[in-house]
């Protein structure tokens, strides 16, 4: 069966558009957000001293790696499991402020402007935690992958969730993990550019203010959208 040409074209001027909205929200947040890109990485150097950044090895889309791009938030010598808790001896005391309203995730805007991320979209994994097999894995991974989603957003205390696990892995992978696929997938089927908007303005919110986190009030402004 051949291809729809309408289909198609419609596809790829959603990709173009996507793209650019992506590029033009990056270079709008790095250039709006310089002082506080500043503040941070001078925080981060008066500190903890060097290294300012934080790379590390994610699954993007198709199962492409790449490495994301964060603010130093632990000890340069750390080891251990991927996932963090709170109250984790790793992080430092710069590093728990800036992971409570997420702004060591600042640097991934030029995640989004090389194109390996966009502004909106499943948060990245590593590896680990991965499975191509798996039908809600394998439907996500077609997605690019991005700085912030509703799983993101209702998630945004996974840490303090995962403190009482005895085995926060264990945990993480079967109970919060499929959560947020299934997340990731429904808003796909109900995405549009004011859910978008919305879904910026309300991360960056709560990002900061974040004793105003109000779980219920983002599952009203996007849930019945959701079949809900």
């Amino acid at each position: 069966m051949s291809a729809n040409p309408l289909r198609t074209k419609n596809t790829s001027l959603a990709t173009v558009s996507q793209r650019a909205f992506d590029i033009t929200g990056a270079l709008s947040g790095i250039i709006v957000l310089s002082p506080l890109f500043a503040f941070a990485a001078l925080l981060v150097l008066l500190k903890d001293g060097r290294p300012v950044f934080f790379r590390q090895r994610r699954i993007g889309r198709n199962g492409n790696p790449f490495y994301i791009l964060k603010f130093r938030t632990m000890q340069v010598a750390n080891s251990g499991r991927s996932i963090t808790v709170s109250g984790d001896n790793r992080v430092t005391p710069t590093g728990a402020w800036l992971r409570k309203r997420k702004l060591d995730e600042l640097p991934q805007l030029f995640n989004v402007l090389k194109g390996d991320m966009s502004l909106i979209g499943p948060r990245p994994e590593v590896p680990e935690f991965v499975e191509p097999e798996n039908e809600q894995w394998n439907a996500v991974l077609r997605m690019r992958p991005g700085i912030t989603d509703l799983a993101s957003l209702l998630f945004r205390n996974e840490e303090e969730l995962l403190r009482p696990a005895a085995d926060p892995d264990h945990f993480y992978r079967h109970f919060i993990l499929p959560a947020k696929l299934d997340l990731n997938l429904r808003y796909q089927g109900s995405r549009s550019l004011p859910r978008d908007l919305k879904l910026v303005w309300m991360t960056a919110w709560y990002s900061f203010f974040p004793a105003a986190f109000d779980r219920d009030r983002v599952l009203q402004t996007f849930a019945p959208s959701q079949g809900k």
